[in-house]
């Protein structure tokens, strides 16, 4: 059987691909519809995904993180921290894992996150679809052209 995939270009090319298990095209083709009803995302929730790309970590390491980066421009709160966390365990976008430092290192009432494939895949079309407005608003005269 041959199957055609239609996803977003940048996540999966669209190509034919020889498929006895149609599931996975299957699955394939749902991601990349779940990926599209999840943008645009929430600066927050963006912030909290790119934090996660280079390592678990648990939620005061995330607002630390978030701050480091946007340089103290973006500072989050506990509360908003943990709803966000709560809507991205929710969706598939994170994971609470199970893998902790070593017992002198940490604490026992942190819990550690960790961005999942889906999380990446997203934040990477998130990451695309900013590319694309700020060409759109370079083009318009709005932001500055770079060099």
């Amino acid at each position: 059987m041959i199957v055609r995939i239609a996803t977003l270009a940048h996540i999966v090319r669209a190509e034919y691909i020889p498929c006895e298990y149609s599931h996975i095209a299957y699955s394939m083709v749902a991601m990349a519809e779940d990926i599209k009803a999840l943008l645009p995302l929430q600066p927050t929730t963006f912030h909290i995904l790119l934090s996660l790309t280079d390592e678990d970590r648990h939620g005061y390491a995330i607002i630390l993180e978030v701050a480091r980066r946007t340089q103290g421009e973006l500072k989050l709160s506990a509360g908003t921290l943990y709803r966000s966390i709560q809507r991205m365990l929710e969706t598939g976008l994170v994971v609470e894992t199970r893998t902790r430092p070593a017992p002198e290192m940490d604490d026992e009432r942190r819990r550690y996150y960790r961005i999942t494939p889906l999380g990446k895949a997203v934040a990477e079309a998130e990451a695309g679809r900013l590319r694309d407005l700020l060409k759109m608003a370079r083009l318009c005269g709005v932001a500055p052209r770079t060099t």
